[in-house]
């Protein structure tokens, strides 16, 4: 939950000159299970530089659902092939390994 409070907050900061901008490993973009309950709608509009690294099949969001929602353009995203919330992928599914991703 960490990240989500810290891009509730960014903009006050980056706006101050305490911050650069945010990256994440992982953004929990809905609960595990239900996509229905999105926690985006402050990305809409986040004007901080914001770099997202994710699996595309995290569990929070994957590559699927993610290209569905409306992210402000100071979001950049960066996938990793077959990686879970900790872009670990399965090696004998997408040929990288955690390593590889990290």
């Amino acid at each position: 939950m960490g990240g989500r409070v810290a891009s509730m907050i960014a903009d006050e900061l980056f706006e101050a000159d305490r911050i650069a901008g945010l990256l994440y490993v992982g953004y929990p973009f809905h609960p595990i299970g239900k996509p229905e309950k999105l926690r985006t709608e402050h990305l809409k509009e986040l004007r901080t530089p914001t770099l997202i690294c994710q699996g595309t099949r995290d569990q929070f969001g994957s590559m699927e659902d993610v290209s569905q929602y409306e992210l402000s353009s100071a979001i950049q995203m960066s996938w990793f092939e077959d990686g879970d919330h900790d872009l670990k992928p399965r090696k004998r599914v997408s040929g990288f390994t955690h390593a590889d991703h990290i």
